[in-house]
């Protein structure tokens, strides 16, 4: 099984540090901003094995670019995987209750 390099987008690194923020700062649960923070980077790190086992997103443009999505907790990892390369590119990372898709367009 072949094992696969994971790269954030600073978008995505930028995204992480934001809901570390909102939780820790302005919930004032500076524990629950971590723990979630290091949840969702714990599950993206199972990506370096068969990345392509979630959904692949169902609306353009992410769809025609094979755009994947991984659920965690309350949130959304958005991913690209580059087979030729063996990286899984992380590009965003959102709260699930938002419009991602207008966000998007």
């Amino acid at each position: 099984m072949e094992t696969y390099t994971l790269i954030y987008s600073p978008e995505a690194a930028n995204d992480l540090r934001l809901i570390y923020s909102y939780i820790a700062f302005t919930l004032q649960e500076p524990d629950t901003a971590e723990n979630l923070v290091n949840e969702i980077r714990a599950e993206i790190r199972k990506l370096d094995q068969q990345p392509e086992r979630y959904a692949p997103v169902d609306w353009e443009p992410w769809q025609s670019m094979s755009m994947r999505k991984l659920p965690v907790k309350n949130y959304v990892a958005f991913y690209l995987v580059d087979n030729d390369s063996n990286e899984v590119y992380i590009t965003r990372i959102f709260y699930g209750g938002r419009n991602i898709e207008n966000i998007i367009k």
